[in-house]
C-alpha cells in the first residue's frame, strides 16, 4: 500500500513538474522531460539502496512515462488539476498492469496519451455538468 501511494505522488511529480518546468522556467517540454527524468535516473543508479528493489525499479519508469504527460502544450491543457489527475491516473494503471505487453515498445507513451485524454475528457464533462446544474438552479430562482 505504501508503495501504490509512492508511485502515485511520483506520477503526480512527473506530470507537474514537467509542466511547470516546461512552461514557467521556459525550456521546452521535450528538454523539461529529459532534465527531470534524467535526475531521476540517475538518482536511483547512484543510490539503489535507498528504497526497496521495487520502488527503485519503478519510480524511474513511472516518472519518465508521467513526463510525457507534463509535456502537454498549454493551448490545450486547462489547469494543474489536470494533470494531477491524469499523473495519478497513469501511476495507478502502471502499478496495476498486466505483463502482456511487457517488450512492446510505446507503451509509456501511449498510456501517458490515454491518460491524459481522460482526464481532459473526464474535467470536461464535469465542468459541462456543472454549468447546467447551476443554469437550472439560476433558472429555478
Amino acid at each position: 500500500m505504501n508503495e501504490l501511494i509512492i508511485i502515485i505522488i511520483t506520477g503526480i511529480l512527473g506530470a507537474t513538474l514537467t509542466y511547470f518546468i516546461s512552461h514557467n522556467v521556459k525550456q521546452g517540454p521535450v528538454r523539461s522531460s529529459a532534465l527531470l527524468s534524467l535526475l531521476v535516473g540517475l538518482f536511483f543508479y547512484l543510490f539503489p539502496e535507498v528504497l526497496n528493489p521495487y520502488l527503485t525499479k519503478n519510480i524511474p519508469i513511472v516518472f519518465i512515462g508521467a513526463s510525457f504527460i507534463g509535456m502537454v502544450s498549454s493551448t490545450t491543457h486547462r489547469n494543474y488539476l489536470s494533470l494531477v489527475f491524469a499523473g495519478t491516473l497513469f501511476s495507478l494503471i502502471y502499478a496495476h498492469k498486466n505483463h502482456i505487453f511487457e517488450g512492446f515498445g510505446g507503451a509509456l507513451g501511449a498510456l501517458a496519451f490515454i491518460t491524459l485524454l481522460a482526464s481532459m475528457g473526464g474535467l470536461e464533462i464535469i465542468s459541462k455538468g456543472n454549468k447546467k446544474i447551476k443554469a437550472y438552479l439560476k433558472s429555478r430562482k
